[in-house]
């Protein structure tokens, strides 16, 4: 049965937290810490009770999130600094047809997002695009659509991106198999998306690059791709170890309690991160001639944006500690249950309407993570379907990107287009991103 009062107090927060962000142009941070204790108030808890939901609810998150977001932003500033990412472009795009070129950039878009943030990766390759424009004299689109949907989709779906990771640990996903769902939903989505509705949309609207092209420096110096390719691999290939030594027959379990004790431990994403960041540290670092100052120095610069992401996170298990404590996540899961309305469809509608109404995708899958999390509490799933919910939240959270989402503007700016010209390309694109990502996590969450 629907508790009026409480549902009233959970849209109300919700609003809230819309128009703080829209109207007042409030730090998501704050808005959600703001919009967390209207909810609580509102919905009867004590005032103190609020304020210790809010402490435990912000150290329940960081816990996790904040030292895999600062490890993985450390692994992606010296892999960027060290020229990681301009060769594992070059070596992609080498060879093969023209026909081809909008593939390897769909694919190295979806391999450089895994270390480096979206708008780092725009920045880094672009040029790439550029070059190729001006030397075939086709529309800007044919290639920078691919290369922005590999980036938009590995950044969405894939951890250790931040996304990813913080709904992960929000609705308590094994890390392995979201990595593994997140690829699957990846690739079919990176095809549609990138090229071939790059193609599409070339032949509409015709940009050019702009004048000035960027070189990249001491081409000798970079290092060789099948080692960015290795140092990329190595955290992903160590969780996902981790999840097949749990998945293990039980007589194979108790019969090597050492070797999966070992193998969970190395492969846990803290463990899985370290190792990755010591490896790039001496291999792109000291042997590539940087010192330790220096080392430090990009090391602390990388964790500056990382600390943003963290408290914004924070705030976001914040929310979902108050939605746990006031129940009114269980009373929306019975509501649903009731309506025939699972979880995932939840999940995927709650982080849509968040991302259309206020713009920024962390926030939209950080908040109806929360709202997820508390919905699910109770319910018998299994890791698959949990690491589906969690896709499909990333899913949601991509859709219809448009004037109130920073990347647009990004895009708008690099691409050279317009407001309409940037919603008829790049706003397409993360839509078919959305519904591509989220039918793949359906079927995941149906034969599970």
């Amino acid at each position: 049965m629907i508790d009026f009062g409480l549902l009233t107090a959970v849209l109300v927060g919700v609003a809230v937290l819309i128009f703080l962000i829209l109207y007042f142009k409030i730090q998501p941070f704050l808005a959600l810490l703001i919009a967390s204790i209207s909810v609580g108030l509102m919905a009867g808890m004590g005032p103190l009770d609020v304020l210790a939901s809010v402490q435990d609810g912000m150290a329940g998150t960081l816990g996790f999130i904040a030292i895999v977001v600062g490890l993985g932003a450390m692994l992606g500033a010296i892999l960027e600094n060290s020229g990681g990412i301009q060769t594992l472009a070059a070596s992609i795009l080498k060879g093969g047809g023209e026909n081809k070129v909008s593939f390897k950039l769909m694919f190295t878009g979806f391999l450089v997002s895994i270390p480096v943030f979206f708008d780092v990766g725009v920045v880094l390759l672009m040029p790439v695009v550029y070059a190729l424009q001006r030397k075939t004299g086709k529309s800007l689109l044919k290639y920078g659509i691919p290369l922005v949907a590999g980036l938009a989709i590995t950044h969405a779906f894939v951890p250790p991106t931040p996304g990813p990771v913080a709904v992960a640990n929000i609705l308590g996903a094994d890390m392995g198999w979201v990595i593994v769902i997140g690829i699957v939903a990846g690739i079919p989505a990176a095809f549609m998306a990138g090229p071939f509705f790059g193609n599409f949309i070339a032949r509409r609207i015709n940009i050019t690059a702009p004048d000035e092209i960027t070189h990249a420096e001491g081409q000798s110096k970079l290092p060789s791709v099948a080692l960015i390719v290795l140092l990329l691999a190595v955290p992903l290939i160590l969780i996902f170890m981790s999840t097949l030594a749990q998945m293990a027959p039980m007589d194979f379990q108790a019969a090597n309690p050492n070797l999966i004790t070992s193998l969970r431990f190395i492969g846990h994403p803290f463990s899985a991160l370290i190792i990755a960041n010591l490896l790039v540290w001496y291999i792109l670092g000291l042997k590539k001639g940087s010192t330790k100052k220096e080392l430090l120095a990009i090391s602390n610069r990388s964790l500056e944006p990382a600390g943003l992401i963290i408290l914004v996170t924070g705030a976001g298990g914040v929310f979902k500690e108050i939605l746990t404590q006031t129940e009114a996540g269980l009373m929306i899961a019975d509501f649903l249950m009731a309506k025939g309305m699972n979880a995932i469809f939840f999940g995927y509608l709650a982080a849509a309407a968040i991302r259309l109404l206020q713009g920024s995708s962390t926030v939209a899958m950080i908040t109806s993570a929360g709202m997820t999390a508390a919905v699910l509490a109770g319910s018998e799933i299994n890791s698959v379907q949990l690491a589906a919910s969690v896709i499909a939240i990333a899913a949601g959270a991509s859709i219809y990107s448009h004037v109130n989402d920073s990347g647009f503007w990004l895009v708008s700016k690099y691409f050279g287009m317009t407001e309409k010209q940037t919603l008829k390309s790049w706003s397409i694109m993360t839509t078919i991103v959305s519904l591509v990502g989220f039918a793949v996590s359906l079927l995941a969450w149906s034969f599970a």
